[in-house]
């Protein structure tokens, strides 16, 4: 059994190999960019009023403005602002020559042709010309996450298709002749697939594609079939449940089999100690408890990172700073723990009702999880904590 740290580095040692390609701008979201974003043009492009108001000369102490033109946005000024003179300007309006400031219109008057200064406005309320983004800036480098934000600022740079990298193929398998799929009738003995389904949406909220194998029995040919199957399609390939120490815990020796080498079998982490991570080639294969709260927490602190940099995305979780609403504690602290806790907007952390590894209904109730050291038996009310987000 190695400590989570000692995993955590082996998997950072891994190399991924994402693939890139060219997609349409509008289907950008979420996708991690393959390209550097060089800005091709000024941002903005000319000097554009910051908002509704009258252009006009600093230096221009005139007592009255004739109004010589009107500059909606998107018009090209045709009057140059002399002293006596303004220009009627709307909000993104081109700044016309001979004016290096804009008064806001809630302090002017406007009558017969003219404006007249009834308060007064300090600001220049003009954005100049390449203030925001020069040609030739990088805007955005490879390997960024792209975001609503950063669709729009690549639309605004003129660009309608982005070199991003190429969703990994995950592959999902669960292992146990007690299973069954939700839909069916269960007979004594059996349990709903949950875990399943619940990797398989961790894996598309990632932002990646799921192949799904269905649910295995307890039988070594059956398994090591499938298994190779999904290695031979996927560049990840998850396997729920078979990799304990039970008799029908055949996933460790069947991945030895088909030729991939485990790096890690157990590890001091609570959930999840019996997880296995191996690589056959350039695909990554994760051996995972068959309880349904272990499966989820492996995912999010071992798989997840891994499974970014498949995306071609380093991805850091981020942790929220609370405080202990209540004491907790446990009976021992020989693993690092990960415990379901509720973050408020006050931010108070309080663990939630958690029977075990079993208890996947917990998770409905938290929104994070509060990682509690190896030796560290007792949190007590009022500690400074961080959690990280689910």
């Amino acid at each position: 059994m190695i400590p989570i740290e000692e995993a955590e580095k082996i998997l950072n040692s891994i190399t991924c190999q994402p693939e890139a390609e060219e997609i349409p701008l509008m289907d950008a979201l979420g996708r991690v960019l393959a390209q550097d974003v060089v800005s091709r043009l000024n941002m903005p492009p000319f000097n554009k009023s910051a908002m509704d108001g009258f252009a006009i000369r600093s230096d221009d102490n005139s007592k009255k403005f004739k109004i010589v033109e009107v500059i909606a946005a998107g018009s090209v000024p045709q009057k140059k602002i002399e002293k006596g003179q303004c220009a009627k300007i709307m909000t993104g309006g081109m700044v016309p020559e001979g004016a290096d400031r804009v008064v806001k219109v809630e302090v002017t008057e406007e009558k017969n042709g003219y404006m007249y200064l009834t308060g007064e406005d300090k600001n220049i309320n003009i954005c100049y010309l390449g203030e925001d983004i020069k040609t030739g800036d990088v805007v955005l480098k490879s390997g960024h996450l792209v975001r609503p934000p950063e669709v729009g600022i690549i639309a605004s740079l003129g660009m309608d298709r982005i070199r991003v990298y190429k969703k990994p193929m995950v592959g999902i398998i669960t292992t146990g002749s007690e299973i069954k799929e939700p839909g069916e009738e269960l007979e004594k003995g059996q349990i709903y697939n949950s875990n399943s389904y619940s990797i398989g949406a961790q894996v598309l909220r990632v932002g990646a594609l799921v192949m799904y194998a269905g649910i295995v029995g307890d039988e070594r040919e059956r398994i090591k079939q499938k298994i190779g199957e999904l290695l031979g399609e996927c560049q990840m390939v998850l396997i729920s449940g078979g990799v304990s120490m039970g008799d029908y815990d055949f996933v460790p020796q069947i991945l030895k089999d088909l030729g991939v080498r485990l790096h890690f079998d157990n590890v001091a982490i609570q959930p999840g100690k019996p997880t296995v991570f191996g690589t056959r080639g350039n695909g990554l294969i994760f051996g995972m408890p068959g309880n349904p709260v272990s499966t989820f927490t492996v995912f999010e602190v071992f798989v997840k990172p891994v499974l970014y940099r498949l995306m071609g995305y380093w991805y850091t979780p981020l942790l929220l700073k609370g405080v202990m609403k209540k004491d907790f504690r446990r009976k021992r602290g020989t693993r690092t723990t990960y415990v379901p806790v509720k973050y408020d907007n006050e931010g108070f952390v309080e663990p939630v009702e958690y029977h075990g590894s079993a208890h996947l209904a917990s998770l409905a109730q938290a929104n994070a999880l509060l990682k509690v050291p190896t030796n560290v038996k007792e949190i007590v009310k009022g500690s400074v904590v961080y959690v990280r987000q689910i």
